[in-house]
């Protein structure tokens, strides 16, 4: 993931509700598939590992999510434990074939929780963050982002 996803992402989570922040999970968990297979075919076995290293941590932040209040809660487990065992034999058998499944699965969750992004009218989940402003300025050849709010108590209580 460059420097620039990195910094939208970060950027997105500050803002995000909760039905939000899966969908942001599902989403780098396809980049970084999309990375394992990139370095698969470039035989970079390095970045291979470290691109399923990074989407099993993205699998097990929706694991960790999980409501078990809850009775969906339990197909959820199955299919993240199924993408899992996935990552885990593309790594031990150093093949691509299980990217593939992968994404079919998180692809379809993917655009589910699009379609509830809709109807959760909820706010953002981290609070007394700095609000950003994009499109008031314009660089050379970027749009600049204002950020306000910036006080010295920013992400702390008192």
């Amino acid at each position: 993931m460059t420097k620039e996803l990195k910094q939208e992402y970060t950027l997105k989570i500050t803002q995000a509700n909760k039905t939000q922040l899966i969908t942001i999970l599902y989403e780098m968990l396809l980049i970084y598939t999309k990375e394992a297979e990139q370095a698969y075919m470039r035989e970079d076995r390095m970045e291979f590992r470290e691109a399923i290293r990074k989407a099993r941590g993205c699998v097990d932040e929706l694991l960790n999510s999980l409501n078990f209040e809850y009775g969906l809660a339990m197909n959820f487990l199955q299919l993240y434990l199924y993408v899992n065992r996935e990552l885990i034999r593309a790594e031990a058998q150093k093949i691509k074939e299980p990217l593939a499944n992968v994404e079919k699965v998180v692809r379809g969750l993917h655009e589910t929780y699009q379609k509830l992004e809709a109807m959760d009218t909820s706010g953002p989940v981290m609070q007394n963050v700095q609000t950003v402003y994009a499109g008031l300025t314009y660089g050379k050849y970027q749009l600049n982002e204002n950020l306000a709010d910036q006080g010295i108590d920013r992400g702390f209580r008192a």
